[in-house]
């Protein structure tokens, strides 16, 4: 069992539950995302005694983030939502050169990698303009509401893989986030086994689709990769603080973020 795997799962589930923060973008960030991927493909191979071991503490950090820690992001998110989403953003910003290094982009990007890059950027910026969904938490649960939680799993799972979509992002987009986090938050089963299910169905797919790509078109899929990281900058970046203090917090937990990355990239990377 690779145990330093449930701090990396703490961060990742942690990041899920705010919504334009991208769980796949935090595996970027920590060096396991092509690992990641390998790992959820592998699960169907003689080799899943292996994936199980990566991805085993992975899973128990994410869980146990999602449990303990969404009523405290939830409470940050609502309260101080400028520097919650500046400690993001610099911790983006600040792994951007290590992301780089990793795909050793002097060596190997081309002028259509670069373009690839621009395209992965253009896509996931341009979330910033989709209009959240402004839904209050669902109280009649029938099958139709089932039938609605288990396909935004599905696709709010299968932006999670994806670096810089936001799963939480889409579920507010469609409408269905307070009803999920509330869920969550209130121990309801139904809805947690109904959406839980359409996650992991939304995950397997998607892994499947990206790891076809990272084997097939490496360098190709690494440039769209570290574009989409690059475009979440648009996505979570709040604007600019209207007040003194809130522009020092965000300036404090943006110099966190980058201090964090700097770190981090340390400790995955180097």
């Amino acid at each position: 069992m690779e145990w330093k795997n449930i701090y990396r799962g703490i961060l990742m589930g942690a990041s899920d539950v705010i919504p334009g923060v991208s769980g796949g973008t935090i595996a970027v960030l920590l060096g396991i995302y092509d690992r990641l991927i390998a790992a959820i493909n592998g699960l169907l191979s003689k080799d899943w005694k292996k994936q199980l071991g990566f991805l085993i503490p992975l899973g128990i950090g994410v869980v146990t983030a999602i449990l303990v820690l969404s009523r405290v992001i939830e409470w940050l998110f609502d309260h101080y939502p400028a520097p919650t989403q500046f400690f993001f953003l610099g911790l983006i910003i600040g792994i951007l050169p290590y992301l780089f290094y990793k795909a050793d982009a002097k060596k190997t990007f081309k002028l259509n990698h670069v373009l690839l890059l621009l395209i992965g950027a253009i896509i996931v910026g341009s979330m910033v303009f989709l209009n959240e969904g402004k839904a209050a938490v669902i109280t009649q649960i029938d099958t139709s509401t089932y039938i609605l939680l288990f396909f935004s799993g599905m696709i709010a799972s299968a932006a999670m893989i994806l670096p810089g979509i936001s799963g939480s992002f889409l579920l507010l987009v469609i409408g269905v986030y307070p009803t999920v986090i509330s869920a969550i938050s209130n121990f309801q089963l139904d809805i947690i086994a109904v959406t839980g299910v359409g996650i992991v169905i939304g995950i397997i797919f998607m892994s499947k689709v990206v790891n076809y790509f990272l084997t097939h078109f490496t360098t190709a899929t690494l440039a769209i990769i570290v574009g989409m990281v690059i475009g979440s900058i648009f996505v979570v970046f709040p604007g600019w603080p209207t007040s003194v203090n809130i522009g020092l917090l965000s300036i404090g937990s943006f110099t966190v973020g980058l201090a964090a990355a700097y770190i981090l990239g340390r400790v995955e990377y180097v």
